[in-house]
């Protein structure tokens, strides 16, 4: 059974820092690329950041680029994402995704198994 389980969310004040996790499993983790993606209320889900199979290509969205880094560690089977400078604009629900295939991409058809997701609330 494929589990992706997200955590490290919580409630954080603006201009702060937060450090989210994913760990997969029930399927090879390595061999698939993982993306971040995130949902505010009534809003679509939109994608934040992705990264192929080995960490050797990453994307991001123009809303988190340049305070965001996507990594993954395949020896513990986790994806993680770090959001520096965080705004209340940043406030959703963060899930993540493993891909069909080993790259990197933006779209969510791309995407097979998803997470619960795990909240993040950023304060004024």
């Amino acid at each position: 059974q494929v589990q992706l389980v997200e955590s490290g969310g919580g409630l954080v004040q603006a201009g702060g820092s937060l450090r989210l996790s994913c760990e997969g499993s029930g399927y090879t983790f390595k061999d698939r690329g993982m993306g971040w993606y995130r949902q505010a209320p009534g809003q679509d889900r939109e994608f934040v950041a992705a990264i192929n199979w080995s960490g050797t290509s990453v994307d991001y969205s123009r809303s988190v680029k340049g305070r965001s880094t996507i990594s993954r560690d395949n020896a513990k089977n986790t994806l993680y994402l770090q959001i520096d400078s965080l705004t209340p604009e940043d406030s959703a629900v963060y899930y993540c995704g493993a891909r069909k295939d080993s790259g990197l991409g933006a779209a969510r058809s791309g995407y097979t198994y998803w997470g619960q997701g795990t909240q993040v609330t950023v304060s004024s």
